[in-house]
C-alpha cells in the first residue's frame, strides 16, 4: 500500500449476520447524474445516524459503481482495471452478464438495521435510479451456505485481507479503493439432497461436518475448493468473499449471493473461467450442476475520500 492511502470505504469489515444488497441501474439525463452525485456525500452521515440508534449493530454499508456509470457520473477518467463484466462459459452453464450501474452492500447484526438504512438511502434518489435487483440475505446457523457447507474458510484477516483487497500504488488515482463481483445464484436443492453427504463433499473438496479439506488424493480437481483458488507465480491471490444466502422457501428458492472484493477484478474473473469453463477447459465446477447464476456485473468501490469530496 502507498503512504496516506484515501481512506477506503468499509470493504473489510467484520462478518454480519444480516445484509442487503441493492443493484440499481442510472436514469437517463444530467439531472440524475447529478441527483446520484450529490448523494455520494452524504451516505457516510446516513450510516453514521442510523448505525448511532444500535452502537453495537455494525452497521456499514458500501458503495460501488459500473464501467458505464462511471463515465457518466465522474468522467472519462476511470479506475485502471474496471471494465464491464465479462462472461464465462457456455449456454445451459454460464456467468451471465446483467445490467447494474450502482451496487449498495449493506451489513450489520440486525435486518431491521439494514432496512432503514437501505430506506435512507434510497429516499432522496427519488427517480434518479431504479432498482434492478435487491436481495435481503441471512447468516446461515454456523457460517454455513444454503448447501450445507462453511462458506468463508479461505478469507484473509486483518492487514492481508487489506492486502487483498485495497488498491495502492498501482493506481495511485484511485487508490483506497477496491473491485468487486456480485452474481446471485440459484439452487436445485432437490438434486443436491439426493447426494449422499460423501457425494455433496466430493463436489465441495471438503469435509462437510468439519470443514476440514480433503486430502488431494481423494478430493476432485474439479471440486469447487481446487477451482476458486487462485495462483499467480506461484502464489495464492486471495480475494474476500463476503456471501450469504436467501430464499423463499414457498417459492422454492433457494440461493446463494456472491460477493467478492479484491484489488484487481484479475484473481475474481480467473475464479469464474475456472468454475464455469473448467481447468482444464471443460473440467468445470461440479457445484454448477446444482446451481446456475443468474445475475453478475462487476463494479468498482471508490474511497470514502473520493465520495465525500463529491459534497464539495
Amino acid at each position: 500500500m502507498m503512504k496516506n492511502t484515501p481512506y477506503p470505504q468499509g470493504v473489510d469489515t467484520p462478518i454480519t449476520s444480516s445484509a442487503i444488497f441493492m443493484v440499481a441501474t442510472l436514469s437517463s439525463g444530467e439531472e440524475a447524474a447529478q441527483a446520484v452525485r450529490s448523494w455520494c456525500a452524504d451516505i457516510a452521515g446516513l450510516v453514521r445516524a442510523v448505525g448511532k440508534r444500535v452502537p453495537d449493530g455494525n452497521l456499514s454499508c458500501v458503495c460501488g459503481f459500473s464501467f458505464n456509470a462511471w463515465g457518466i457520473l465522474f468522467g472519462s477518467t476511470r479506475p485502471a482495471s474496471l471494465h464491464t463484466f465479462r462472461e464465462f462459459g457456455v449456454e445451459g452453464r454460464k456467468a451471465i452478464a446483467t445490467p447494474g450501474d450502482i451496487l449498495l452492500h449493506l451489513r450489520a447484526d440486525r435486518m431491521d438495521l439494514c432496512f432503514e438504512l437501505a430506506t435512507q438511502l434510497l429516499a432522496p434518489l427519488g427517480d434518479a435510479v431504479q432498482v434492478v435487483d435487491e436481495v435481503h440475505g441471512f447468516r446461515n446457523f454456523d457460517m454455513r451456505s444454503m448447501v450445507g457447507f462453511v462458506d468463508g474458510t479461505e478469507n484473509p484477516v486483518g492487514n492481508k485481507a487489506v492486502e487483498a483487497t485495497i488498491v495502492g500504488d498501482e493506481d495511485p488515482t484511485f487508490a483506497g479503493g477496491s473491485y468487486v463481483i456480485v452474481q446471485k445464484y440459484l439452487h436445485d436443492m432437490n438434486a443436491w439432497n439426493r447426494l449422499t453427504v460423501e457425494q455433496q463433499e466430493l463436489v465441495i473438496g471438503r469435509k462437510k461436518l468439519s470443514d476440514i479439506e480433503l486430502d488431494d488424493s481423494v478430493k476432485p480437481s474439479n471440486s469447487h475448493s481446487a477451482l476458486t483458488v487462485i495462483e499467480k507465480d506461484g502464489k495464492e491471490v486471495k480475494i474476500l468473499r463476503d456471501n450469504m444466502p436467501f430464499g423463499r422457501p414457498g417459492s422454492n428458492e433457494f440461493g446463494t449471493y456472491f460477493i467478492g472484493y479484491a484489488r484487481s477484478p484479475e484473481p475474481l474473473e480467473q475464479m469464474l473461467e475456472n468454475m464455469f469453463v473448467g481447468r482444464p477447459v471443460g473440467h468445470y465446477d461440479r457445484l454448477l450442476d446444482f446451481s446456475k447464476a443468474v445475475s453478475g456485473t462487476l463494479f468498482f468501490v471508490p474511497s470514502s475520500d473520493f465520495l465525500e469530496a463529491l459534497g464539495d
